[in-house]
């Protein structure tokens, strides 16, 4: 459904619930998508979501809790009976329902676990107990499992009895009595064989897996280099424990991508979207980071003052500052950009950091020369000769020039090794990004550029 189309849909629906016409309202959600109708309920008023959650109809209602924001997961559990928490818990993937309960208050965890049977109880706690951001905390345990000496016939005969409540039946696993993992094949190899044929004669033994304890990016990388649907997790005896699927990577890699983006701009990640999170939430997260780049500017302040008497003596110097700072903040930015994604699609290792720092030295002279060039251009013909800035003379001009190149080829090497080394040491690369690399190339550059001076003009 189109966006337009989607917001003409979702006011004839507001205007169906304040026309009571409650008939024609769920015979008209029932045939929209669930996701679209979580997108409508949480649109709603707080006091009208639980009311509008019991209009929906039990073959969907799961699938529309699962597409809600937690908020509105626990408006709705405290407003419904155990018993129809209990079915929409038994309905809910498990995947789902651990993400849930990771982010629900610890009253409402408790809840929600009496109302569970006793093995969802069991397999939830098991999921709990597995490291955060891990394969085992975001894998499933809803999948196909057959045996190896079934044939065609009788496995396709039991995806048919079992499929409904997996969530994918295209991508099968095969295990051994003790549920060891010894192969995996798809429906499409099944249905291009003969019906008799052996599932432990064409199924694929060479198989790409994950164990429980795999940071959960790891996991993403193997679906997308491999072009997977899913990939299998197993605990450290080789047993399969449960699986990852495809659209399980996709919410991890737009959080890591989220909570990367966050820190290279200096905000301590948050769980929430940004619509949904308070003023003090948003504050708490940003100034830290502001806190610590303010103290920082001390050092530029100490530079400027350990060097008044060369500025009052050259006092044109004063004005081409912010140019040389932000250039140097602006290239370091560059580089460590370049190389954490580098490093996130495992471009990259820590092993390569002189092979990277040759490449950016090179880069970076050629920027430089092309900058200072530019910049000496500028000055001797704009500054001087265009606007009359008689201060401005081929010494300065060229003190303006060479620190450029300095500076850039200093931002540049700091810019691309301080990632790598936080790799290394087991740091996110992304808190090495634009705001601390700029507040360290602001005071070298200051340093460069007064010693340049001293040496050119002088003084």
């Amino acid at each position: 459904m189109e966006l337009k189309d989607y917001e003409t849909f979702e006011k004839e629906l507001f205007e169906m619930l304040d026309n009571k016409q409650i008939k024609h309202f769920k015979e008209t959600i029932e045939d929209m998508n669930e996701h679209d109708i979580a997108t409508f309920i949480s649109n709603l008023p707080r006091k009208k979501i639980a009311v509008v959650f019991r209009l929906l109809p039990k073959s969907i209602s799961a699938d529309v809790f699962a597409n809600l924001e937690v908020e509105e997961q626990q408006l709705i559990i405290e407003c419904i009976t155990d018993k129809e928490l209990g079915e929409i818990i038994e309905e809910l993937y498990l995947d789902d329902a651990v993400d849930m309960l990771e982010e629900l208050p610890a009253n409402v965890v408790k809840r929600v676990m009496r109302t569970a049977t006793s093995e969802t109880r069991t397999l939830i706690n098991q999921y709990l107990e597995y490291p955060e951001k891990s394969a085992g905390s975001i894998m499933t345990a809803e999948y196909v499992d057959l045996k190896k000496y079934m044939n065609v016939r009788e496995a396709i005969a039991r995806i048919r009895r079992i499929g409904k409540d997996r969530e994918t039946i295209y991508t099968c696993f095969v295990i051994s009595s003790d549920r060891k993992l010894e192969g995996v094949i798809t429906v499409k190899d099944m249905l291009l064989s003969d019906d008799e044929a052996i599932i432990g004669d064409i199924m694929d033994t060479n198989v790409i897996y994950a164990t429980t304890t795999d940071d959960q990016e790891e996991v993403s990388e193997l679906i997308s280099e491999y072009d997977l649907l899913a990939v299998p997790v197993v605990d450290k005896e080789g047993r399969l424990v449960g699986i990852v699927t495809v659209d399980d990577v996709i919410d991890v890699m737009q959080e890591e991508l989220t909570e990367d983006i966050e820190k290279m701009a200096g905000i301590t990640p948050s769980d929430k979207p940004y619509s949904k999170t308070g003023v003090g939430d948003i504050w708490k997260s940003r100034i830290p980071w502001l806190m610590f780049l303010m103290l920082s500017a001390t050092f530029t302040s100490m530079i400027i003052n350990r060097f008044e008497d060369a500025l009052a003596t050259c006092v044109v110097l004063t004005g081409f500052i912010p140019m040389l700072m932000d250039t140097g903040g602006n290239s370091g930015a560059q580089s460590s950009t370049a190389v954490i994604r580098s490093l996130s699609l495992g471009d990259t290792e820590p092993k390569d950091i002189f092979k990277v720092i040759w490449k950016e030295i090179r880069v970076a002279v050629l920027c430089g020369l092309t900058l200072s060039a530019v910049n000496f251009v500028k000055m001797f013909f704009v500054d001087r000769m265009l606007l009359g800035n008689s201060d401005v003379n081929v010494f300065v001009a060229l003190t303006v020039s060479l620190t450029l190149i300095f500076v850039v080829v200093f931002a540049k090497v700091v810019g691309s090794t301080l990632p790598l080394a936080a790799e290394k040491l087991g740091i996110d690369p992304a808190v090495m990004a634009s705001p601390l690399i700029t507040t360290i190339t602001d005071a070298v550059s200051l340093l460069i550029y007064f010693s340049l001076a001293g040496v050119v003009l002088k003084i």
